[in-house]
């Protein structure tokens, strides 16, 4: 029954243009146009790329990977840095919501089968073109890199998969150990090396020695490696931070890639003309995330987004309030869905720059510095404001509460589909993956403080001196790499996911992997459930 009232519920909104059920008197008075021309607004962004795997690589779009409902959404939303709180009548959809707030998320959650669905559409793509005989052996490494990282994601996500080749279109359900193996070899196979050593040579390898973000090279496939390494105890028992060491390592000492600091800044596409807080530039940590971010030099694998070639990446709308539209001048109404928790919010100091360029708080200025007004306001200011606070999650969380993400900043005259390139893999994590791996293997924390206290340089904020904790390198983990799709992986492998958080009890641990969707078993494919579901 859940099923058919999320239908219901959802798919007149999609038929008007929304991804989610805003109120819709929400129409604000007003026509905003795309052929907008306004003398010293740059509305530039996105990038480009061509090739035999253009539509493979144009999968990770497809998958979710930036918009609401899949892959992104049950990463985020079921984790303590992001929440969609019921606001009356408005995101309430059947529940589902709070459901992966709370993880009671069940076999037929929506979500949870989109994100499978999505991932194994993007296989399929990947094997058709493996299977086509019309790729280079370059672009055959490339494509069984791709679609490990595609498999990668089923691992984390729901453990037992089927692993569905150009060469083995049904095959029995895999355990989640061969699901790792397949991933693992399948990297190394790309790379051309058998395993990851310290004196590994990739010099045989056919992946490109840097190059395009947008083509996995071998750069990017080391990265998927490190990460599935550092998340090997987790999905088969066995550690295995040694070599997510080497691999981030590798990264790190090639000297291919910088971290973008000082000097390293793109114009800002946001600049309101007549807001003079609004920077020229955007700077270091903003940079990586801007509109304009392609060819940052931080990043090592990302995903293309454009407003019109290449869309998928609808932030600025799942984010901010119905009146953002006139902070930016959107051509949309955005939804006023996600929110930041007050709690994660208030993990960032003072003064830490990406605390300034995560979030959206305190009273809002349209486009030419006025107030962004909410006359629905149920408060008692009627000027748009957003707190880090929200009163509840359910049934009637206020219009404008909670920290609003904006990591992946807006520009002027925005579409609904942003331009931001998406990093799956960049060097800043590079550092993270490296210190935690040093550390756990020493079993001294103060052992990661190198590697974060560069990217604590970055930030603006103090170093830490022989006083770094497990819990504390979390948090700074989360800091960095908040929006990024890794929160969910990672308080898991810090045995964190099932606690209590704001509005959510303790969880029980077999909610660590999701529930195989039913639908699927319903299917007659030969797949069985999840032990807890």
């Amino acid at each position: 029954m859940m099923n058919k009232v999320f239908k219901y519920l959802i798919l007149p909104c999609l038929a008007l243009g929304l991804a989610a059920c805003t109120d819709l008197e929400e129409d604000l008075v007003g026509d905003i146009t795309r052929d907008i021309s306004i003398e010293g607004i740059d509305v530039g962004g996105g990038g480009d790329a061509s090739g035999e795997l253009t539509a493979a690589y144009a999968e990770l779009r497809n998958s979710g990977t930036a918009n609401h409902s899949s892959y992104y959404s049950v990463q985020e939303v079921t984790t303590d840095e992001m929440v969609i709180a019921q606001k009356g009548g408005d995101w309430f959809d059947g529940g589902i919501l709070i459901q992966l707030h709370r993880h009671t998320y069940t076999p037929t959650h929506d979500f949870v089968n989109n994100a499978w669905t999505g991932t194994y559409n993007a296989i399929a793509t990947v094997n058709d073109k493996l299977g086509g005989g019309t790729l280079s052996p370059e672009e055959n490494a490339q494509a069984r890199a791709l679609r490990a990282y595609f498999y990668w994601r089923l691992l984390d996500l729901y453990g037992r998969v089927k692993i569905v080749t150009q060469d083995s279109p049904d095959p029995p359900q895999a355990s989640r150990q061969e699901v790792f193996n397949f991933v693992e070899s399948e990297l190394l196979g790309a790379l051309g090396i058998p395993e990851v050593s310290a004196s590994m040579d990739l010099s045989g390898s056919l992946l490109e020695d840097g190059g395009s973000a947008y083509i996995m090279n071998r750069y990017g496939a080391l990265g998927i490696l490190a990460k599935l390494y550092l998340n090997a105890e987790v999905y088969v028992g066995t550690a295995m931070y040694d070599k997510a060491e080497i691999a981030a390592s590798f990264v790190i000492d090639s000297g291919v890639y910088q971290l973008c600091g000082e000097g390293c800044t793109v114009k800002n596409l946001g600049k309101r003309p007549k807001v003079e807080s609004d920077p020229d530039e955007l700077e270091g940590y903003a940079a990586v995330f801007a509109a304009n971010n392609e060819g940052n030099p931080e990043h090592i694998f990302s995903v293309l987004y454009d407003e019109v070639s290449g869309t998928g990446m609808n932030f600025a709308m799942m984010n901010l309030h119905y009146g953002s539209q006139f902070t930016w001048n959107f051509d949309a109404q955005p939804w006023n869905g996600y929110a930041t928790l007050e709690e994660f919010y208030n993990s960032y100091e003072d003064g830490d720059k990406r605390k300034e360029n995560n979030f959206i708080v305190g009273p809002q200025l349209d486009f030419s510095g006025s107030a962004v007004l909410d006359f629905a306001s149920d408060d008692d200011n009627i000027q748009l404001n957003y707190t880090p606070q929200i009163n509840q999650l359910a049934p009637n969380s206020r219009r404008e509460a909670g920290a609003r993400p904006a990591k992946f900043s807006y520009k002027i005259l925005g579409r609904a589909e942003m331009d931001n390139d998406f990093p799956i893999v960049r060097l800043g994590e590079m550092y993270l993956i490296r210190a935690e791996a040093i550390a756990r293997q020493s079993g001294n924390w103060t052992d990661a403080e190198a590697d974060l206290n560069v990217l604590r340089a970055r930030a603006g904020v103090d170093e830490y001196n022989g006083n770094l904790t497990e819990e504390e390198f979390l948090a700074e983990r989360g800091r960095e790499m908040f929006q990024e799709t890794s929160r969910r992986t990672d308080l898991i492998r810090f045995g964190k996911y099932n606690d209590p958080w704001w509005e959510k009890p303790a969880s029980e641990s077999f909610r660590n992997v999701f529930p195989i969707p039913q639908e699927q078993i319903n299917a007659g494919t030969g797949l069985t459930q999840n032990p807890g579901y």
